[in-house]
């Protein structure tokens, strides 16, 4: 129980960075039960639900977050330099940023929403510079310590156009410069950087002992890049009056999202070795498998709608059901850890 715990303040103390991986899960969650309601209404009475939730818990989360920094500096810092830790900081603005989305989409508030945005995109920068900064410039990096969490400081970019695109016709002049500057450059950076990271993922995939069990779950993030590159392409497209031929965008995004059907399989399927051969315990980590495949989601409706596949639909319904699954165990899972002060140990 938590008042097993010697002392209170080490929930503070050993608060890990990827707590808010529960915020992008959720919140992608939220978005998606909207989308799938066509099919069973009562989903949009959840993704209200999850919506308002998830507002609770990111304030709460940013509670001992920031308690961390004041009076346990030294183990943010420590954090901040480790090579797999290190990589979940950017949950906390990738979160921002999908409540930004939230915020618009959901709650239909752009003036929250943009709050969060500039907030979180200003955050994305500053995490996606510096961790791989930190990483660059030493020595202490080995072939161990690559999992496709690498993915998430410099990817997370790729996020920022999907509630940055639909907040481009708010403004104008400078201010809508600045904006589309931030999209293109989000996603642009964020495509590119996933390419080399997904390189050196699968050489350490094929050259190098499988992942360690905690971080199993991280398999599951390749599709983070993919879901969430494809939504905001397909936005920043529609919301850019400059480009007249939508097209071949779209029809590039239809590609990108068919990459993701191929890591899909491959998840699942590496998924139930472990289960089978090396176990699969509980950590933090299992948050990994929630916004990744939920990111994959919304571009699976996106595609099917823009494109009017109801195959795709059926499809992104079918992965929704897994991520419902996936959510609720996670989440009762964090919550029975919790309470039994597993987590701040």
């Amino acid at each position: 129980m938590l008042r097993d715990i010697e002392c209170k303040c080490q929930i503070v103390k050993n608060f890990t960075p990827s707590w808010f991986a529960s915020v992008m899960g959720t919140g992608i969650l939220a978005v998606t039960s909207m989308f799938y309601s066509r099919y069973i209404p009562f989903l949009m009475d959840v993704a209200y639900i999850l919506f308002y939730f998830n507002i609770v818990l990111f304030f709460v989360l940013l509670i001992p977050w920031i308690f961390r920094w004041v009076f346990f500096r030294k183990e943010a810092l420590n954090d901040l330099e480790h090579p797999v830790i290190s990589n979940f900081y950017p949950t906390l603005s990738v979160g921002m940023l999908v409540l930004a989305t939230d915020f618009i989409v959901l709650g239909k508030d752009i003036a929250i929403g943009e709050i969060f945005w500039f907030i979180g995109t200003f955050l994305t920068i500053i995490f996606a510079i510096l961790i791989p900064y930190l990483m660059f410039k030493g020595e202490h990096v080995k072939i161990d310590h690559i999992s496709p969490a690498w993915f998430i400081p410099p990817v997370g970019l790729i996020v920022i156009p999907i509630a940055g695109s639909m907040i481009i016709t708010h403004f104008s002049g400078v201010a809508q410069e600045v904006i589309l500057f931030l999209n293109y450059f989000g996603w642009g950076a964020g495509f590119f950087i996933y390419l080399a990271l997904l390189a050196i993922a699968m050489y350490r995939f094929i050259l190098h002992h499988p992942l360690p069990n905690t971080l199993a779950p991280t398999i599951w993030i390749n599709l983070g890049p993919i879901g969430a590159g494809t939504v905001a392409l397909v936005n920043l497209v529609k919301n850019s009056s400059f480009i007249t031929i939508q097209e071949p965008f779209f029809i590039f995004g239809f590609l990108f999202w068919g990459f993701g059907i191929w890591w899909v399989i491959m998840s699942i399927i590496l998924s139930l070795h472990y289960l089978k051969k090396l176990k699969l315990p509980y950590a933090m980590s299992w948050w990994a498998f929630i916004f990744p495949l939920g990111a994959y989601v919304a571009a699976t409706h996106t595609i099917s709608q823009l494109f009017s596949f109801q195959l795709i639909d059926y499809i992104g319904f079918a992965l929704y059901c897994l991520l419902v699954g996936f959510w609720v165990v996670t989440f009762v899972k964090t919550l029975a850890h919790a309470y039994h002060g597993a987590l701040f140990k």
